[in-house]
């Protein structure tokens, strides 16, 4: 495994595809309204990065080795799927629960982030898995500083996940960033502390839990792309890319309409 650790010119390319990354996301979401399809969001999102950003969408025709190019510039992962859901013309409705996944290049570097939106009035039930996601995505970003361990980090996403009767998926995972879209490490959201390679400064990866309420099993659809909960149970994702600094951490993808930290975070650091 080869860590490439993150020079100041790199951390300062990084800090800006990362917020333009974050502010797709802000312009997007007066949009999310019962009726607009994701497939309208994606033009959206995509027009937005080209015309306004200048930016590249990295989503867009990417292909990892055994699949076929992914078709839009963002993913729309809608109520039972967990991730890499592609748009369509498949409108929204009321009570759908919504991730919405950007990456942009700026400059050649991957700003990668993502953020749950429910659509008009949620249920109880989806709005209190969203809310979980969310909370077990920061006390895994809680747990970046040098000396740690990735193992701590998947140890209290999975620990306050399962604790409230909720499931990790194990077969996807956080992953390195900087001029590379998918790199070295990956940052499993499942384990036991003290495990995995040790943090250092300078280290940049994402931290982005997929949560279902019901079993963790997935199914894979015939695009080879979308990825669903197996027995059809919500699941949710939140994404934020962080930089591992001398002292801590810094989250590189916020903006102004980013969300607060959660204060059951801050509580666990206490």
């Amino acid at each position: 495994m080869a860590i490439t650790l993150k020079n100041e010119d790199d951390i300062a390319q990084m800090r800006i595809a990362g917020r333009l990354g974050s502010e797709v996301l802000d312009y997007i979401t007066p949009f999310v309204k019962p009726g607009i399809t994701t497939g309208e969001l994606d033009r959206l999102c995509h027009e937005y990065m080209t015309n306004v950003q200048g930016t590249i969408p990295a989503p867009l025709n990417y292909q990892p080795p055994g699949y076929p190019p992914f078709p839009k510039a963002v993913c729309t992962s809608v109520n039972d799927v967990i991730c890499h859901g592609i748009p369509g013309d498949k409108a929204l409705k009321n009570g759908d629960a919504l991730n919405i996944d950007v990456t942009v290049i700026k400059n050649g570097y991957y700003g990668d982030t993502s953020r749950m939106f429910i659509v008009g009035e949620g249920s109880i039930m989806a709005k209190r898995l969203v809310q979980t996601t969310y909370e077990c995505m920061w006390l895994g970003i809680e747990q970046v500083r040098p000396g740690a361990h990735l193992g701590d980090i998947g140890y209290a996403i999975q620990k306050h996940a399962e604790g409230l009767g909720y499931s990790v998926v194990r077969e996807y995972c956080g992953h390195g960033i900087g001029q590379v879209f998918h790199d070295d490490p990956q940052v499993l959201h499942y384990g036991r502390p003290g495990t995995g390679i040790e943090l250092q400064a300078g280290m940049i990866f994402t931290i982005e839990p997929m949560i279902n309420a019901g079993r963790r099993d997935i199914r894979t659809m015939p695009d080879q792309w979308t990825v669903k909960t197996k027995d059809r149970s919500l699941s949710a994702q939140w994404e934020h890319t962080i930089l591992v600094t001398p002292t801590g951490y810094e989250v590189l993808t916020v903006s102004a309409g980013t969300p607060a930290r959660p204060q059951i975070a801050a509580a666990a650091t206490a």
